[in-house]
């Protein structure tokens, strides 16, 4: 395996250790909002997009219904569709190919994609990050929701900065142009003017659609 590979691979694991741990809260969360084990893990086994699965746990733990939870995930999880976008140029273009990587298609996947030169490495990255992060969050999933009563709340820990933070590591070398990073800057601009205004996760859909058309357009 070349240097490049290892370096992929160790970036990988190091994305899939950070979000296994912030999995650990999800499973805790989930059974803790009323969701059996077996529900619990069919989340994350199926859904497997952490920020769409802690929304859906959040409204059903408030009082909500089950479809109000499923249309709030899905709201949230749409953005995954303007990566799939992005992504189809460099994953392969049979059908076959793109149906199963679609499952893995999620915001630290898209970054570790986009962030190589050459496609080969592109989907390797992808491949590599997927398999490390599906692996890792949903043994988290499980671990968690068996110590349900042992865990605190993710932010108790700090866990629910890991994967912003995994994020923000693997797009800073994407941002030494000057184009790139005023583009980054702009988006985070107008996530804040509308975050006060906007239920949780839909300014990062605003942002991202922006983001795609202003790509498309170019």
């Amino acid at each position: 395996m070349s240097q490049a590979r290892k370096g992929i691979v160790r970036d990988a694991v190091g994305i899939g250790v950070a979000s296994g741990a912030y999995a650990l809260s999800f499973g805790a969360l989930s059974i803790a909002a009323g969701l059996s084990l077996l529900q619990t893990m069919a989340l994350s086994l199926l859904m497997f997009t952490g920020a769409s699965q802690f929304a859906m746990v959040g409204v059903i733990g408030a009082g909500g219904g089950v479809w109000a939870g499923a249309a709030t995930a899905a709201l949230l999880g749409s953005r995954n569709a303007l990566y799939g976008v992005r992504l189809s140029s460099l994953l392969g273009r049979t059908q076959l190919r793109r149906v199963a990587a679609a499952q893995f298609v999620i915001d630290e996947t898209t970054a570790m994609a986009i962030a190589r030169d050459r496609v080969e490495d592109s989907r390797f990255a992808f491949l590599a990050t997927g398999i490390a992060l599906f692996a890792l969050w949903n043994l988290g999933t499980l671990i968690g929701a068996l110590a349900t009563h042992a865990l605190p709340n993710p932010k108790v820990l700090g866990f629910d900065a890991a994967p912003p933070a995994a994020f923000l590591a693997l797009l800073a070398p994407r941002l030494r142009s000057r184009e790139p990073l005023a583009i980054a800057v702009a988006a985070g601009v107008v996530a804040l003017v509308v975050l006060p205004f906007l239920p949780a996760g839909v300014p990062l859909l605003i942002v991202a659609i922006l983001v795609a058309l202003l790509g498309l357009r170019r």
